[in-house]
């Protein structure tokens, strides 16, 4: 009986370090952006190296097309999007989700703004967004500046969290 115990504190505490060291590596502001080349909507390719120097780009990576929360946060960018052009920022979305998935996502909500399919998670590993033994991201944005360091990162399930914090940060990027 003592060894079962043993035995499940051992696995239990394995589980708690390897979770911890999932999300150690996650880049923070000041970090150079990891480069990831994707496939959007349409499949055309989207370089990140290609839009330093040009864009701000708001990366954001999402759980899964048409759910509550991802469509809440990808309106919320939409209706700001005139406003995020102003600032020279670029929105790019990244999912799990296929190609075709995206399409009927931007088709049903009218969103402006490219969405990347990242079926074998990539670019969600690159920035170590994946959750932990499945296929799918965290909500996690990543603001990156035009010299392709990352300004600043929000991790957390509340979108609206996302455009406070991503709206201060892109004020701050103005004032330099």
């Amino acid at each position: 009986m003592k060894i079962i115990h043993f035995i499940r504190l051992l696995v239990a505490g394995s589980v708690l370090f390897s979770a911890a060291t999932a999300f150690a590596a996650v880049p923070k502001a000041g970090d150079t952006a990891p480069l990831f080349i994707g496939q959007d909507q349409d499949d055309k390719t989207v370089k990140l190296k290609s839009l330093i120097g040009k864009k701000i780009v708001l990366l954001y990576f999402y759980p899964k097309d048409n759910t509550p929360g991802c469509t809440k946060e990808a309106c919320g960018f939409r209706d700001r999007m005139s406003e995020l052009q102003k600032d020279n920022v670029e929105i790019i979305g990244v999912s799990f989700d296929s190609a075709e998935s995206h399409k009927q996502f931007i088709a049903q909500y009218k969103l402006n703004f490219r969405l990347l399919s990242d079926p074998d998670g990539k670019i969600a590993d690159a920035y170590d967004v994946r959750v932990v033994g499945r296929k799918t991201a965290r909500r996690v944005s990543f603001l990156i500046g035009l010299d392709g360091k990352i300004v600043h990162v929000t991790d957390s399930g509340n979108p609206d969290l996302h455009f406070n914090e991503m709206k201060t940060a892109i004020a701050g990027l103005k004032k330099k």
